[in-house]
């Protein structure tokens, strides 16, 4: 009985952090949007608007990729299971 509730928290757990997944998907097309908008506005500055965007989006990804890890840590290596 008790292993059935650990699985069945891992794999609600597993499908919560997997959730993180489209707040960075929002975030990126928001920032990729403004990027677009203000090298339209100014595209004198298009180097310094890119680089700053991609940086924003590499750290909105790495939570996207926490977010996975745990995911598959909780369903293929979980540690709460007594093996």
């Amino acid at each position: 009985m008790s292993t059935a509730i650990v699985a069945a928290g891992s794999a609600i757990g597993a499908g919560l952090a997997v959730i993180t997944g489209i707040g960075a998907g929002i975030g990126q097309g928001f920032a990729a949007g403004k990027g677009a908008e203000a090298v339209g506005n100014q595209p004198e500055a298009k180097g310094d608007i890119m680089s700053t965007m991609l940086l924003g989006a590499a750290v909105a990804e790495s939570s996207a990729i926490y977010g996975l890890v745990i995911a598959i840590i909780l369903i293929f290596a979980n540690p709460l299971f007594n093996k």
